[in-house]
Formats: structure tokens, sequence, C-alpha cells
């Protein structure tokens, strides 16, 4: 998928990947920890920050996550014991999101990574990045930035 198609609504509201983030998101793939949307959409896009929709919303550069994980491993992606994940941003108010190969989404209940305890937020990133867009339009409309 291009930024041109179904990433196209998120593109308005992020930055372009440059060939440096196209070149994490290849490393990424071979790592097999992340679902190939979440590649794709590295390969089209280089963040999303809504620093200004409540705390904010953020899904960080792929040079970050992959920083991130070779600083403090891969975590528990909710799935069982040998199910890993990356955590791939925040909501500003200290909660990160997590996936895994599953594609399914997570939010940690605290603001440590450390072991986390997770609450599922979207079947897959896909639907994450949709409920990230209704948040906005919430926002836009009444100032609430919904739950995510």
């Amino acid at each position: 998928m291009s930024c041109g198609t179904v990433w196209s609504r998120y593109c308005r509201r992020s930055r372009s990947a440059d060939p440096a983030d196209q070149t994490a998101a290849r490393a990424l793939a071979g790592l097999d920890l992340a679902p190939a949307d979440l590649v794709t959409l590295y390969d089209s896009i280089g963040d999303i920050v809504w620093a200004d929709v409540g705390n904010g919303y953020f899904v960080d550069p792929v040079p970050d996550v992959l920083l991130r994980l070779k600083e403090y491993g891969a975590a528990g992606d909710g799935t069982g014991e040998e199910a890993r994940g990356l955590f791939i941003g925040s909501n500003g108010g200290g909660l990160c999101y997590l996936t895994g190969p599953s594609g399914v989404v997570y939010r940690t209940r605290t603001a440590s990574m450390d072991d986390p305890e997770l609450d599922r937020v979207a079947d897959d990133l896909r639907q994450f990045l949709e409920l990230l867009e209704q948040s906005l339009t919430r926002f836009v409309a009444n100032g609430e930035p919904g739950y995510l």
C-alpha cells in the first residue's frame, strides 16, 4: 500500500518517510517482530505526531522503534509467552502502544515498559489508525480526544 491509497488520510498529519526511514523499515521487516502492514506504513510515513490532540498521539519513527528494541529488547505482546512485540508509540500521557507479528495493537496500563500489563485496543494496525482518526475528529468537534 502506498501513501496514496489506504494511508492517505494519515499522511496529512504526519511526516513522509525519508530514505533512512525506508531503510529502517526494511530492517524491521527482517526481524519478524512486526506485522507486514506496519512495515508498509513505515515505508511511506516516517511518523505521526498529533501533539495537540488531548495529551497527544504519537506513532514513533521506525529508527526510534528499532533503537528501543536494541536497548530494551522485545516486549510480550499479550498473545503468550513466546510472542514478542515492539513499542510503536504513545498517547502522550505515558501509556505506550505495542504490536507484534499478530498485528493486534495493545496499550500499556501504566507508563512502564518493563513487564507491561496490556489492554487490547485494536485488532490490527488499520483499525488502530481508524481509532486515531476518530479521536482526531472527536477532538476537533468537541475537544474530547477519546480513550486511546
